[in-house]
């Protein structure tokens, strides 16, 4: 049997969530609606889904709060699109730290979500192959620094180790996994939040900036993660892979 694509749509607005679940259904899909993160979490306990629409502003647990649950539960791999009300760069940055793959700024058109939605399953599943981020669990040393993949800790020569927001890591990762190579804002786009790029979207960029901060790279003259201008980034230093952490 042809597999559907199961769509859990979690809004406090009932008349929102309706309709974007009739439209979803019309267009091929599955789909779910629950009112909140208690209905979210019922829900799931027993059921998976491909994707997960989920509001930012609602009662008791906001969207951000539940998108860092996923994040760290058995659904993590689930991808997550995020509603919000406000069309505020701040809140989209906050967002895919949290994990979110994307998100869609209120009001929005149904034919738009969706034309989302298809866009991050797709590319979920079909990464570029000589850009897929690995998964073993390993250490990989760089200039004064080790991140262990299993952990996702961010060590210093001294061991101290200094902690990373998920899309930070997730930036990071991707960085090691193609040192010394540029990639463009599309790619990094693609590879830590699952979207196209978007003409005025600088979140790359200031995930960046954090990053370097991270590492304490001279944002001026840094050793870790240059600028290439019209380009994009790169790695610039070789990464060592040490095996799997102990």
């Amino acid at each position: 049997m042809e597999h559907v694509d199961h769509i859990l749509i979690v809004d406090d607005d009932r008349e929102i969530r309706e309709m974007v679940g009739n439209y979803l259904k019309k267009n091929g899909l599955r789909t779910t609606v629950v009112a909140d993160g208690r209905q979210m979490r019922s829900f799931l306990e027993s059921t998976p889904v491909d994707l997960i629409v989920l509001d930012i502003m609602m009662p008791g647990d906001d969207g951000l709060v539940l998108c860092r649950d996923i994040r760290a539960g058995k659904h993590k791999a689930t991808p997550v699109l995020m509603l919000t009300a406000r069309n505020d760069e701040t809140d989209r940055i906050i967002g895919l730290e949290m994990g979110a793959d994307d998100y869609l700024v209120k009001p929005f058109a149904a034919r738009e979500l969706l034309a989302r939605i298809n866009a991050v399953l797709r590319r979920t599943r079909m990464l570029p192959p000589n850009l897929v981020v690995t998964e073993t669990g390993r250490l990989l040393e760089f200039g004064r620094w080790r991140l262990d993949t299993s952990a996702r800790h961010l060590l210093d020569e001294d061991g101290t180790m200094v902690a990373l927001s998920g899309a930070e890591y997730r930036l990071l990762r991707v960085f090691l996994d193609h040192p010394q190579r540029v990639l463009n804002r599309d790619q990094l786009l693609n590879l830590t939040q699952g979207r196209d790029a978007d003409l005025f979207d600088r979140s790359i960029d200031l995930l960046v900036s954090r990053l370097r901060q991270r590492l304490l790279d001279d944002a001026r003259e840094p050793a870790y993660i240059k600028t290439v201008r019209s380009e994009g980034y790169v790695f610039s230093l070789p990464v060592q892979v040490l095996g799997a952490p102990a």
